[in-house]
Parts: structure tokens; C-alpha cells; sequence
């Protein structure tokens, strides 16, 4: 399923046109997004939770030459799913 498939989705299932549902939904990903950058936990009840999790500093190789090199620590986003997400 895609944007717009969900978007089709969510104004058939709430009665909200889809300019609306559209509207609802990029609002919904933004607020996600911003708590996400504050390094904030967003928990949805029945659906999961996405936090910002620390990908610590790794040893790697570099493929093309087969050199190691140093893959530095970054941020990542995780997602959990919650119980009742499960079919």
C-alpha cells in the first residue's frame, strides 16, 4: 500500500474526502517526524512505537578494496509493533 492508497483508505473508512484525509494524514507523518528529531518516543497504543535509537561506531570493509574502515555512529529510527498489531 502506498500514500495515496492509504490516503483512499482512510477517507473511505472515516468519511473525510481525501483532500482531508490527505491533509490528516501528512500532518500525522510531520508530528511523527518532528517528536522523532526531539529524540522523543511516539507510542501509539494497538499499533507500536517508533524511537530514536544510538547505531554505535563499527569496523568495516570497504568493498571495492577490501581496506577496513571506520563506520561512524549515527541515529536511526526503530520501530516496535505492539501486540495488537499482530494478525
Amino acid at each position: 500500500m502506498n500514500k495515496t492508497e492509504l490516503t483512499s483508505k482512510i477517507a473511505e473508512l472515516s468519511g473525510l474526502s481525501k483532500a482531508d484525509s490527505k491533509k490528516a494524514l501528512d500532518a500525522t507523518i510531520e508530528a511523527i517526524k518532528g517528536a522523532l528529531k526531539a529524540e522523543d518516543k511516539v507510542a501509539l497504543i494497538g499499533f507500536g512505537t517508533f524511537a530514536v535509537a544510538t547505531r554505535p561506531e563499527r569496523k568495516g570493509i570497504n568493498p571495492a578494496n577490501q581496506q577496513a574502515i571506520t563506520i561512524p555512529a549515527k541515529k536511526v529510527v526503530k520501530f516496535k509493533a505492539g501486540s495488537e498489531l499482530a494478525f
